[in-house]
Order: C-alpha cells, then structure tokens, then sequence
C-alpha cells in the first residue's frame, strides 16, 4: 500500500465530508469542495478519520490511493486555512493594481495588462510591486498564479518581470568581446 495512503486524513470542527459513489464532497468555513471519486480507492470515514485504501492489488489502484488521500488532504485544508500564492515585480515602473475581481498589470508593455479571477479566488495588493492570491482550491490558485507569471516571466540577464516570491533567479553572464 501506498506510504501516503497509510496515513489518515484528520477532519478538523467544522469540516463536513460526503462521500457518494461518484463524488466527495468536503464542506467548510472558506467554501465548499468537489472531487470525482476513483472506483479504483476504497474510502471510509472513521468518526472524524478519512482512510483510504486501494480497491485491489493492482499498481494503479496502490498508486492512486495516495493520490486521492493527497486532494482530499489538500480539500479539508483549504475549506479551513485556505490556500496562498506571493508574486512580486522586478523591474523599473512594474506595479500592480487589485480592483475588485480584476488585477491590472503594468509591466512594461504599451498598455495595461487585466486579468480578472474567477469566482473562489481573491487577489491583493499590498504594496504596488507584490500581489497575493489566496483561494481554497490549492491547483487553482497555482494555475492563476501561473498564469499571473506568464503575463511577463523573469528574464535571465537583469532578472525583470513577475516571480514568486520565493522563487530564485540566476543571473546570466553577458557575452564579453
């Protein structure tokens, strides 16, 4: 059995799981959640204790155990702390602007680039060249913030454009005569 799988997934106060032959469905204070069941994973809620378990002997099924034991986890998280992605600007007159459900993106191009989010996901600004996008859906907030990236990624000679905050850029050399 998959070592991830072994490991049980905590319901904290306040989460609501449902689990029907098709779905799981994972309810609490920041949203709700919807995840398609896989016949190939056994799952079974233990007063508060999800467990999961491969449906046969199968690699697939041993395989994929883990992963469903894994988006559930990230589920029940994000419907109780949620989820965050931190983008900052590098470059000389790069800002940004959260209104409302739309970012505008000023970063170097003859106009300004909007972005607007979708419904479940906030965008922030707190300073013009940092922005914060929080949600309670982990892929989604990874596939805006990507997106978000991909308006101007960082270039490898002056290190400009939108990178996360953690991310490490290495700065190329410039060819010498």
């Amino acid at each position: 059995m998959s070592r991830v799988a072994k490991m049980p997934v905590n319901l904290p106060q306040g989460v609501d799981v449902a689990i029907k032959e098709d779905q799981i469905n994972v309810k609490g204070a920041l949203g709700a959640l919807a995840l398609m069941q896989n016949a190939l994973v056994n799952i079974t809620n233990d007063a508060g204790k999800l467990t999961f378990a491969p449906a046969n002997e199968s690699r697939e099924a041993n395989a994929m155990s883990g992963t469903m034991r894994q988006l559930v986890n990230n589920m029940v998280t994000g419907v109780t702390k949620g989820f965050e992605k931190k983008l900052s600007l590098v470059g000389v007159g790069y800002k940004a602007q959260a209104q409302g459900a739309k970012l505008n993106l000023t970063v170097g191009y003859s106009h300004p680039v909007v972005m607007d989010m979708p419904a479940g996901i906030t965008v922030a600004t707190p300073t013009p060249t940092e922005v914060v996008i929080k949600g309670s859906d982990r892929q989604r907030v990874g596939q805006i913030a990507a997106e978000v990236r991909a308006v101007r990624p960082p270039e490898p000679y002056k290190g400009k454009g939108i990178r996360y905050s953690d991310e490490k850029i290495t700065i190329k050399e410039t060819k010498k005569k």
